[in-house]
């Protein structure tokens, strides 16, 4: 399928930050917009067959970026039945990291697993990185320049994007370090800071992290099997005005008010894409993920859902929703975020409501999720380990705000 600037891209405006005004939302990623699952594999298998045939006599590693492309990556990597890895904010236990940095980024600090590059490097000829835009190609130079450095071995470099925004110069620069590039839709980037700053910011900020109250959460995550949880009395959540200073509606009562119920499936398998994983392999873990979800939650009045992936943690997610979607439901599957993106009433604005949320992660890290729905069930799936409560307490709050009384976690 042929792809065209208008079909994908939406520019909204960064919250806090001055390197780079404007963000580049691709409205069929799954990542910042909800999106049929569908759409977002089928483009994401086009990238792919931008690279298919190019390298068939080369051992190949896909490197998907964090947080926005991990799923492209893994979808590619899949594609081309090439083994897979991410690079990662996130601690990885017993692990050495190759650090480079993300220029532009609201969270500079990027790192791959040095010990599983130190494993395969002298049995692969290409490395591919995948990656949702490309605009200057600085921050994939930055981690080349450190591969090249840290090994002898002759290693060729190839980058594939949904969107390349590159100019003449930047594209010069890579064909000088002889890195091959591909990408389905060429972008110019020269009206997006004026059209970002257009923008009035005046959509509907909605904190969901303060005040909460976690110990109304109980996740007994040591349980073989899936527990019922009922979830009440979390206390309210504090609406911030737009920017326009415009007085926000609160949320409907209705919607806060009443008994949110939860199930809980624990996964007893686990893998991990910050290190090197074979794409086939994970591909038959996330169905195995999702026999376990269809098998252990009663979904058969459910008519439509949302599932929903946590910051790095997205192909799972979207391999289950696109199998609840082969089933005939209706669904929408995107992510949690940390990236700070305004929101405003406009129309032709990609993001209206923003919910303001603590990580799964880590509880004093602030995360976002953008333009939550009312669903006939929600499926939250996380790698997220140790004290969640809060972080869980807290996605739920927006949930619930959002009128959803139905979720399944899974973790």
């Amino acid at each position: 399928m042929k792809y065209t600037e208008q079909d994908l891209v939406r520019i909204a405006k960064r919250e806090n930050n001055n390197k780079r005004k404007y963000l580049v939302v691709n409205r069929l990623q799954g990542k910042h917009i909800p999106v049929k699952p569908c759409e977002a594999i089928s483009m994401f298998r086009a990238l792919a067959d931008t690279l298919k045939g190019r390298y068939e006599k080369e051992t190949l590693l896909v490197i998907g970026f964090a947080e926005t492309a991990t799923a492209i990556g893994v979808a590619v990597a899949a594609e081309l039945g090439a083994d897979y890895m991410q690079t990662t904010r996130e601690i990885v236990p017993d692990a050495t990291y190759l650090y480079f940095s993300e220029e532009h980024s609201h969270a500079t600090e990027q790192k791959l697993v040095k010990d599983d590059i130190d494993r395969v490097i002298g049995t692969i000829d290409r490395i591919v990185f995948v990656e949702d835009e490309v605009t200057t190609g600085k921050t994939i130079l930055n981690i080349i320049n450190i591969l090249r450095k840290q090994y002898s071995e002759k290693i060729a470099f190839s980058v594939a994007s949904v969107l390349n925004g590159m100019d003449e110069t930047a594209l010069d620069s890579y064909q000088k370090y002889d890195i091959e590039l591909f990408w389905l839709v060429k972008t110019n980037h020269a009206a997006y800071t004026e059209i970002a700053e257009s923008y009035r910011g005046d959509g509907r900020y909605i904190i969901c992290k303060d005040d909460i109250e976690p110990e109304h959460i109980v996740i007994d995550q040591s349980a073989s099997e899936s527990d019922t949880t009922v979830i009440s009395q979390i206390a309210r959540p504090i609406l911030q005005n737009g920017k326009s200073g415009k007085e926000m509606a609160k949320p409907e009562e209705k919607a806060i008010d009443g008994m949110v119920h939860m199930d809980y499936i624990k996964i007893n398998q686990y893998m991990d894409t910050r290190r090197i994983v074979n794409s086939v392999e994970y591909a038959e873990y996330c169905a195995w993920m999702y026999q376990e979800i269809a098998a252990r939650t009663d979904l058969h009045s459910t008519q439509n859902m949302l599932v929903l992936g946590t910051e790095e943690y997205m192909y799972p997610a979207l391999f289950v929703a696109k199998k609840f979607e082969e089933q005939g439901k209706d669904v929408r599957f995107h992510a949690t975020t940390r990236s700070p993106i305004a929101v405003s009433t406009e129309d032709d604005y990609p993001l209206h409501t923003r919910y303001e949320l603590k990580s799964l992660y880590d509880s004093k890290r602030t995360t976002y999720i953008y333009d939550l729905q009312k669903y006939d069930t929600v499926v939250i799936i996380t790698d997220a380990k140790g004290e969640v409560r809060e972080g869980i307490c807290s996605l739920v709050y927006a949930l619930k705000v959002s009128g959803n009384g139905h979720i399944v976690l899974v973790s």
